[in-house]
């Protein structure tokens, strides 16, 4: 084993980092650091297609990432009378937001583990 002149290990540059497509949990270059890789199959606690409760409105989380889960809510059919008394109805569009992936809010949609 290699020693700096400090008395630290130095890192082997002989074992390959896993590939992208077979991990193994585990990087042989960082063992010094006790740094352990775990790439987990769903690492947020938010996934894309659940439907959440959020202000008391439901919504579907459209996509996720390390900083923020893409959420849609849709917004109220708007009823309301012209000047002339003509009542009109529309829809507007949805409402896209961003939250953490790691919210705490009731997720409606996914079943129970057993």
């Amino acid at each position: 084993m290699a020693y700096t002149p400090e008395g630290l290990r130095r890192m082997s540059t002989r074992k390959k980092p896993p590939s992208s497509r077979r991990r193994n949990y585990v990087d042989p270059n960082q063992t010094e650091f006790g740094i352990i890789w775990k790439l987990l199959s769903h690492p947020f606690r938010l996934r894309a297609g659940d439907v959440i409760r959020f202000n008391n409105r439901l919504c579907r989380v459209i996509r996720v990432n390390e900083c923020a889960a893409v959420v849609i809510m849709n917004r109220p059919v708007r009823d309301f009378k012209t000047r002339f008394d003509k009542p009109v109805r529309f829809q507007p569009p949805p409402r896209l937001f961003r939250i953490s992936p790691q919210s705490e809010v009731p997720i409606l949609n996914r079943k129970p583990r057993r």
